[in-house]
């Protein structure tokens, strides 16, 4: 148990002291993985920048994630979203168009005060505060892969062991800390798991904004 995302942060942090990176960045899910990658990037001496994904929901059921879409507009459907009633071509491309402008409303947003950080030939390790089903985290994966870094990592405080296996596959190498079998949601293994709010990701991302760009 975390006492929030900080305190996770922190101890995930700790797995890479002693860990020879190239030029790091710490490339953060938002919202929550956002203060997750602020500590990490600090402690680390790394840039921190984001990566923006979004899950699809299932239809009536917007807890549930049948996948993901990536700020490139790829979408990835997990395995089991064939079984999900309602989830016909026209309803996932609604839901797609729909999640697409929260992307480009948060790439406005975020893009003001942090230009978006080369990824090329740089260890970058891609954080959230957990994973429940990957959806987000495998398209945020692809979208970075595209961009060829040197190594990437997936950095994250807990996730669901059967989604980590699948993950592992698509990255040079995962750190988490807690991967259990009882297993229900993310928010069950932190004290404070409060919401995330947009101010608080443009605070932490103007933190880490090039020299150039906070200057300006």
């Amino acid at each position: 148990m975390f006492r929030n995302r900080e305190d996770a942060a922190f101890q995930l942090a700790q797995r890479f002291k002693g860990r020879d990176l190239l030029d790091p960045l710490v490339l953060a899910i938002p919202r929550g993985g956002v203060v997750t990658g602020a500590v990490v990037a600090k402690e680390l001496g790394a840039d921190l920048d984001v990566v923006l994904s979004r899950k699809l929901r299932a239809p009536m059921q917007p807890e549930l994630a049948v996948g993901a879409v990536s700020e490139d507009g790829r979408v990835y459907l997990n395995h089991y979203a064939k079984d999900v009633f309602g989830l016909t071509n026209d309803y996932l491309g609604q839901e797609r168009d729909h999640q697409l402008a929260e992307i480009a409303r948060r790439q406005k947003l975020f893009r003001d005060v942090r230009p978006a950080a080369s990824i090329t030939d740089r260890s970058v390790i891609v954080t959230d505060d957990g994973i429940a089903t990957g959806s987000t985290m495998i398209a945020a994966l692809r979208t970075v892969k595209a961009q060829k870094p040197h190594e990437m990592i997936v950095a994250v405080p807990v996730s669901s062991p059967d989604r980590l296996e699948e993950i592992r596959r698509m990255c040079d190498d995962v750190v988490c800390l807690l991967s259990p079998r009882e297993f229900y949601a993310v928010g069950q293994f932190y004290e404070d798991f409060s919401p995330v709010e947009d101010e608080q990701v443009v605070d932490l991302l103007r933190e880490f904004a090039p020299v150039f760009h906070a200057a300006k």
